[in-house]
């Protein structure tokens, strides 16, 4: 993956990678009719929406690109065309920094990078997912509470103030009950704390359920699993560290010496019922999916060998190796508490998707993001599309210097086969420096886009997107 920071070419200055080329913002909140190639299938009708980091001023300190103000990108299909709206979320820290034309607030409210007349606000930047439940269009990220938006404008709403605290930015939306499933970690009034909540949203959108529970130790937990019946928390030695931060140090880092662990709960258990599982030093951003069988569960990720985009304990540049698709397996039924694991696939990728009518049940078929040449770089040249129960891969390559987003999955009709529909991703063109919305049929995607929106400026590099039908 790309250094969080490089030199310059005559050593003059350090130059930032995720500020230029298409990690760079975009600043221009723009409304546009595109321009379409091949054919947008007319039973794809609805909203894409693509969340990721977008500072609206130069950065204070030592920017890191989970940090920057989060942007919305929203594709609307209908009828085989195709519309194009991008708006910032107005958090409290975009609204404030506007208002003084400036930043304001260092990265992950970092105190020793913040001015003293924000010291203590809101640093929200709502910037890493955004999902549609309860007939909310919900803008997240890890260390504050969903932002609805509106879904045709994209104006903010605010805060969703029944949660109470940060949630995540990776809730589990449950295909059989409607439910959204969703933790938060680090809670409380400090920073980098053990405490982790465990949460459901019912249906209707209204939170039945907070319960808190101790961390072995302060972790990013980016992302968790759920399936009919479990909770999993990856808790993996990517730490936080308030004392290490006010020595000047890095907010999170790596530390294998903390070991690995993942917790296991029923969903209808209290969470003192929590068994902690153990395995090998690794770090998991993303899972695809998880299920049960019998007392096994099953939970594939991508799993890399060290945390990547962020530095060892000691401030030294940590390893950027690639994700690999990993089965982790947990036999509740047994005496011990070690994770089988058993790797899946040999690409490197990220950002793993499915059928989500799946989610948290036996599923087939994956999609992810894949670097066939450039290990260990978020810049993905590459669809890659798995069968989980054969092991069969394959993936579309991209020419020159293009670059592709996640890939979503929209399923053809309610009652289609799982599968059976369409693939959506940005993808970066790197020669005319400018993004399309493509579209390829999940069955297929070595055989290309059947369809492109053509947007007629860059979309930058972001994180999740989600769809909303019509």
């Amino acid at each position: 993956m790309a250094k969080l920071q490089e030199d310059a070419m005559d050593g003059s200055q350090p130059i930032n990678p995720y500020l230029s080329g298409n990690f760079a913002p975009v600043r221009s909140e723009d409304d546009f009719e595109l321009k379409i190639t091949g054919e947008i299938p007319k039973g794809l009708a609805g909203a894409y929406y693509r969340n990721g980091p977008n500072p609206q001023f130069e950065p204070r300190g030592q920017y890191h690109w989970f940090g920057g103000d989060g942007m919305i990108h929203g594709f609307f299909l209908e009828d085989g065309k195709a519309r194009y709206r991008n708006r910032y979320v107005r958090t409290n820290k975009y609204v404030t920094e506007h208002a003084a034309g400036q930043a304001l607030f260092g990265t992950f409210g970092n105190p020793l990078e913040t001015d003293p007349s924000v010291m203590g606000q809101d640093s929200g930047v709502a910037n890493t997912n955004i999902v549609w439940h309860a007939g909310k269009l919900l803008a997240l990220e890890e260390g504050h509470m969903p932002t609805e938006l509106d879904p045709l404008t994209l104006e903010t709403r605010g805060y969703v103030q029944d949660y109470r605290d940060r949630t995540t930015a990776h809730p589990k939306l449950d295909p059989e009950t409607g439910e959204m499933v969703w933790f938060g970690y680090s809670i409380g009034q400090m920073p980098f704390t053990r405490t982790v909540s465990y949460g459901v949203t019912d249906a209707a959108g209204k939170v039945v359920r907070r319960d808190d529970f101790e961390a072995p130790y302060s972790s990013m937990i980016h992302d968790f699993l759920v399936t009919r019946n479990h909770a999993l928390f990856p808790v993996l030695p990517l730490t936080g560290d308030l004392e290490r931060v006010m020595k000047g140090g890095p907010a999170y880092a790596w530390e294998p010496e903390k070991g690995a662990f993942v917790g296991v709960m029923r969903r209808d258990a209290s969470v003192d019922t929590i068994r902690w599982f153990q395995t090998e030093p690794n770090y998991v951003f993303h899972p695809m999916n998880a299920w049960e069988e019998g007392d096994l569960i099953h939970a594939d990720v991508m799993e890399y060998p060290q945390a990547p985009l962020f530095p060892n304990a000691d401030g030294s540049r940590g390893q950027n190796a690639g994700a690999r698709l990993v089965r982790w397996t947990f036999d509740l039924a047994g005496d011990s508490n070690a994770i089988k694991r058993t790797r899946l696939d040999d690409l490197d990728g990220e950002f793993p998707r499915f059928d989500e009518r799946h989610a948290g049940l036996a599923y087939r078929h994956g999609w992810f993001a894949a670097n066939t040449s450039r290990s260990g770089d978020v810049r993905f040249n590459a669809i890659a599309q798995v069968d989980v129960k054969t092991g069969k891969r394959s993936q579309y390559e991209l020419p020159g210097s293009d670059a592709a987003g996640e890939p979503v999955f929209v399923p053809r009709s309610a009652a289609a086969p799982e599968g059976d529909g369409w693939v959506i991703a940005t993808i970066y063109r790197g020669a005319e420096d400018r993004t399309d919305l493509a579209v390829f049929d999940a069955a297929d995607v070595t055989a290309g886009p059947i369809g492109l929106a053509h947007v007629p400026r860059r979309v930058p590099f972001g994180f999740h997107g989600n769809w909303r039908g019509a």
